[in-house]
């Protein structure tokens, strides 16, 4: 959305000051915290302010820098801002102001109008900053007032913070700014500052000398109480390495004893302090109680969020926190998991079979310690009253849900024998040049599942099988139950060493800061409502994601339908369960079978169910008194409620579903094979049934043993995605000394391209 649009939803929004978790002296201690800051000060680099060419102001990044601070100011926060540019902006003035002058002292000395090239002496800094700081004050000034937001000018030296009486002045002044709902913008008076100290350090704990607008910034967050402070520079973060560098990795958090595993870099383009000033100046606010954040305010795909993302908690730059978690970060954890996923694939068939069976094993011997943990769940559920009754029937386990996904498991150790490794193709490309192409696992995958706690042993035998790590992010309702069953996987997978290949990750990440970690994850499979996945599809960065959006799934009840067959299939495909994303959703009927005793007999049945029926539009047009219509034909219900439309023929049937429908399951119940074959062969849906419930799109009943999801995707997968679904291929080429030249006009071989069985490798 545009900051624009960012801009009025937020100013409206109301924010709550009361749920802050902390008091000043201790900083938060979660990225998720920061939502909850009051006081924010926010520290604009010169790279930030300046544009490229270091003479003049980057009025665009300024602007929405401007919109984001404006909106949480309407917010109810109280903003306050540190900025360079004033000795940028005052560069620009008098360079125009010296080529003018020289310009007409040339003009009037000069017999011939020819003017000479001129040369721009060079610009004292304090002059530029005397010169810049009215037109930069008065540029702040005219862009807050569109956000009718008051700004003050501030201008500070180190004597206004050693000096008692200076110091407790411009607190005094401040505090009336914030008051009166003003954004005080505060920089160091550089016009009258003396020339600064590269090689001196920050001052001792008590003490930070202002030597930069790093320091500046952090002495005025600490004196201010501030609650965060936001470092913008023209760099993502803190980088272990220096940016660049091939080892270099952004640090999502820093820990103050971390100081010893970084190497910074050179300082940036423009301003005097760098990386290390500023990881000082932060840990000293940080030890000032403090949070920090350092981020990028220069990259044009995030400039226009930077802050407001920052304070809503999301996974940018690099914050500062004194509170180490006990566990490895999710990066760690994908780390691991990469690296041990390939040990994983690297087992013998044999030994990934072993983990799964002593995993359906584990389900079955502790199935006591899985449902009191389940039961704990549920009874959390219950009392918070905020799961829909579908959410709940999935989030609930029981003896016979436990004996079913043991068996699943077995049919998929099965199938592991010969996943991995398989060949798909081999060809013969010329003597001695042979080509296979063989299957190999896809890598990471990142699982996100809501109340459904069945598909955590689901997708770790599934992984186990085809040799991919896993990383798992359950949903709160199930916590309990996905601890049990998460240290159920382990144990089983610790039978050959691979432990650490199947992850839980508990960190407070959200599932968008999970989306971002395109390095480590090589497919993201979202398991729960079409808002989740929705939202995934939207978050992700680069990494493909399996499954679908929502499952609205028809049942077309043709004229040449069994009666029989009707009853049951309808009642099968709504009513076995009505929270499966493949129960029927939408019931289409043939025009002929109105006003017929089959049409009474669906009704009666539906009603006897207690499924409450919508009317579609043409359907209710056909009634004097109908049901409600339905708000829409792309709803999915999710419960015991149906969409029921009526069509002119199997053409009509196969249109409305491409249509309304999600590509996901869809059903003909007719006695007409020819007319079946139509819709079998038109119908564009993962799934297309002839006479048989929409309730069998699921992996176990397709035999795949369980499944991770069900694609509505074009490519790799579609469908219940079992063993199949999580393999790649690579290509293998063995030659003896070919090159390409070989084959050239002037060479001395000639492709053959010869397609080889499977099974046969050597051929001369």
């Amino acid at each position: 959305p545009s900051l624009k649009a960012l801009f009025s939803h937020l100013a409206d929004s109301s924010v709550h000051w009361s749920s802050r978790s902390r008091v000043h002296g201790s900083s938060f201690a979660h990225r998720g915290e920061l939502r909850h800051a009051k006081r924010i000060v926010v520290k604009l680099g010169s790279a930030v302010v300046t544009r490229g060419d270091e003479c003049g102001l980057a009025l665009g990044r300024l602007a929405s820098i401007v919109e984001q601070v404006a909106v949480l100011q309407n917010q109810g926060r109280e903003m306050m801002i540190v900025t360079s540019g004033a000795v940028a902006f005052g560069k620009q003035r008098l360079r125009h102001e010296i080529l003018l002058s020289q310009s007409v002292r040339q003009a009037l000395h000069s017999g011939n109008n020819q003017l000479k090239d001129v040369s721009v002496p060079v610009l004292e800094a304090r002059a530029c900053a005397a010169a810049g700081q009215s037109g930069l004050m008065a540029l702040y000034e005219a862009m807050f007032t569109q956000y009718s937001t008051c700004t003050a000018q501030v201008l500070v030296t180190n004597l206004d913070f050693h000096d008692d009486e200076k110091r407790q002045n411009l607190n005094s002044t401040l505090q009336e700014l914030l008051r009166m709902n003003i954004v005080p913008i505060i920089n160091t008076n550089d016009a009258v500052v003396p020339p600064p100290e590269p090689d001196s350090d920050l001052q001792g704990v008590n003490i930070i000398s202002i030597k930069d607008n790093d320091s500046l910034a952090a002495r005025l967050a600490v004196e201010m109480k501030a609650d965060l402070l936001i470092t913008l520079s023209d760099v993502e973060g803190l980088y272990n390495n220096p940016p660049g560098t091939d080892d270099a990795k952004l640090i999502d958090t820093f820990y103050p004893g971390d100081q010893q595993s970084i190497t910074y870099g050179t300082k940036s383009r423009v301003g005097i302090g760098g990386m290390e000033a500023k990881v000082k100046a932060a840990l000293w606010a940080l030890q000032g109680g403090t949070s920090v954040v350092i981020a990028n305010g220069t990259n044009p795909k995030v400039t226009g969020h930077v802050i407001t993302d920052i304070v809503e908690g999301k996974k940018v730059g690099t914050f500062f926190s004194e509170i180490k978690p006990a566990g490895p970060s999710v990066e760690e954890q994908a780390e691991l998991a990469q690296s041990l996923g390939r040990v994983l694939s690297s087992l013998q068939p044999d030994q990934r079979r072993d983990i799964i069976c002593r995993l359906a094993e584990l389900l079955t011997e502790r199935k006591e310690e899985i449902l009191a943990a389940n039961k704990m769940d549920m009874e959390m559920a219950v009392s918070a009253g905020v799961l829909p009754p579908a959410m709940l029937s999935r989030l609930s386990l029981t003896p016979a849900k436990l004996n079913g996904l043991s068996i699943g498991l077995r049919q998929i150790a099965m199938a592991a024998q010969d996943s991995i490794g398989r060949v798909l193709r081999r060809t013969m490309v010329a003597n001695n040049l042979q080509l296979e192409q063989i299957t190999v696992p896809i890598g990471v995958l990142l699982v996100i599942f809501e109340a459904r706690p069945d598909c955590l042993p689901q997708v770790s035998a599934l992984a186990i099988a085809s040799g991919n790590a896993v990383l798992l992010k359950g949903g709160k309702e199930a916590a309990n139950t996905n601890r049990v069953l998460h240290q159920l996987a382990q144990e089983a997978l610790s039978v050959h060493g691979v432990r650490e290949a199947v992850q839980m990750v508990s960190t407070r990440e959200d599932v968008a800061d999970l989306c971002r970690l395109d390095k480590m994850v090589d497919l993201i499979i979202p398991r729960g409502s079409s808002q989740l996945v929705r939202d995934i599809q939207r978050a992700t960065k680069g990494i493909p994601v399996l499954g679908h959006s929502e499952g609205i799934c028809h049942v077309y009840v043709d004229a040449d339908a069994s009666i029989d067959k009707v009853i049951k299939i309808v009642r099968d495909s709504k009513c076995d369960y009505p929270a499966a994303c493949n129960a029927m959703e939408t019931l289409l009927i043939h025009r002929s079978i109105l006003k017929t005793p089959l049409f009474d007999q669906i009704i009666d049945m539906l009603r006897s169910e207690q499924v409450k029926i919508h009317a579609g539009p043409r359907f209710a047009s056909y009634l004097t008194f109908s049901p409600s219509e339905t708000r829409s034909l792309r709803t999915e219900f999710g419960e015991l409620e149906c969409c029921l439309e009526v069509v002119d023929s199997m053409q009509e049937a196969v249109d409305h579903i491409h249509k309304y429908g999600s590509s996901h399951t869809d059903v003909i119940i007719t006695e007409n094979q020819e007319t079946a074959e139509g819709f079998l062969q038109q119908l564009d849906s993962a799934c297309v049934f002839w006479n048989a419930s929409s309730r069998f799109a699921d992996g176990y009943r397709f035999g795949l043993g369980a499944e991770v999801g069900i694609s509505t995707a074009r490519i790799h997968a579609r469908g219940p995605v079992g063993l199949e679904g999580l393999l790649s291929t690579k290509w293998i080429l063995r030659g003896d000394g070919h090159t390409v030249a070989d084959f050239s006009e002037q060479g001395v071989m000639e492709y053959i391209h010869e397609n080889l069985p499977v099974g046969q490798r050597d051929r001369n």
